[in-house]
């Protein structure tokens, strides 16, 4: 019963630097065709090429967690279910929270969720492929931390 938790846990948090990775060295390299108008507003349309990255995404997961429960629930269920479990969360945290595709958790009083808001903020400061920073979701520089408690104190 703690492998599985234990599997599930260890590659829901191996995504964060799965995404910091391909975040830098993808989707601001040689895909950036697709991520570009991420940064760039050139449409008034919901839909961005950006999302193409949520079904490239989502290929390994769902591939991994059929495989897995066609063996009898076997490891790669469970670390299809970590990826999955992650790709809810970039959802929540990048779409809904962050970029507010949906009016939803506007407003928040946590110092780490506004640290997050701060270093996405930061990340698209930088409307180019190159110089960009704070490739991670999850993981926060200090900086923004402290920012954000400076901010929350102030109030």
């Amino acid at each position: 019963m703690f492998l599985p938790f234990f599997i599930t846990i260890v590659a829901y948090f191996g995504m964060e630097f799965m995404a910091w990775f391909t975040h830098k060295y993808i989707m601001h390299g040689f895909m950036w065709f697709w991520h570009s108008d991420h940064h760039n507003k050139s449409s008034e349309s919901w839909f961005e090429r950006n999302d193409v990255f949520f079904i490239i995404y989502a290929i390994p997961g769902s591939s991994l967690m059929i495989l897995g429960m066609l063996n009898g629930f076997d490891f790669k269920f469970f670390i299809g279910l970590g990826i999955t479990l992650y790709g809810f969360t970039y959802f929540l945290v990048h779409d809904i929270f962050i970029h507010q595709r949906f009016k939803l958790f506007r407003d928040t009083k946590n110092s780490y969720l506004l640290a997050l808001r701060k270093a996405h903020k930061a990340h698209h400061k930088i409307i180019s492929k190159h110089d960009g920073t704070c490739f991670g979701m999850l993981v926060v520089p200090k900086k923004y931390h402290l920012e954000a408690k400076y901010i929350l104190q102030r109030q």
